[in-house]
């Protein structure tokens, strides 16, 4: 009883915090124009560690949101995401059917935003590392992700050619 509770319970937190984004990005009078003043162009590379599939879906999309508003506000953005630990678990609708049936909605969503970032030009890199730790099956895992050997050592090369690190755990 106490999970279905829970489980209700990020359901309500995710819906609320959606439209409350939504609502904030689709507010014209904000913007980061302080903050982007004379940049052109940014390198980003996101670190996400999530333990839940609510979680994984929430950031996901709205890592797409702040490539959306970076472009809308004129700033030309190379974005990479590097995947690690239990967040991998999520990346698959077919790896664990019986996860993926409780978290339909989530993996759904995650599998949406994988799509569409990757549209974006977004690099999507995966740590096969955390595959093998918890025993996601590469051949599951959408064809826009890249594997890479270790999460650790890409997001090392990725800040050392200037990319800057947002990380989301």
């Amino acid at each position: 009883m106490c999970f279905v509770a829970y489980r209700r319970f990020l359901y309500l937190v995710s819906a609320l915090l959606l439209s409350v984004l939504s609502f904030s990005a689709s507010a014209e009078k904000y913007d980061d124009s302080v903050a982007l003043k004379g940049i052109d162009a940014v390198k980003s590379v996101f670190l996400i560690d999530f333990k839940t599939a609510a979680q994984t879906a929430f950031y996901m999309d709205l890592i797409k949101s702040t490539y959306d508003g970076l472009e809308r506000q004129g700033v030309s953005t190379e974005m990479i995401i590097v995947i690690i630990g239990p967040t991998v678990q999520f990346l698959s609708k077919t790896n664990n059917p019986e996860l993926t049936f409780d978290y339909e909605k989530e993996f759904d969503s995650i599998q949406a935003s994988i799509k569409a970032l990757h549209e974006r030009g977004v690099r999507i890199e995966v740590c096969a590392i955390a595959t093998k730790v918890f025993n996601v099956k590469d051949e599951t895992l959408p064809p826009e992700l890249s594997m890479v050997a270790d999460g650790f050592i890409s997001l090392i090369g990725w800040q050392t050619k200037g990319y800057k690190l947002v990380p989301v755990f």
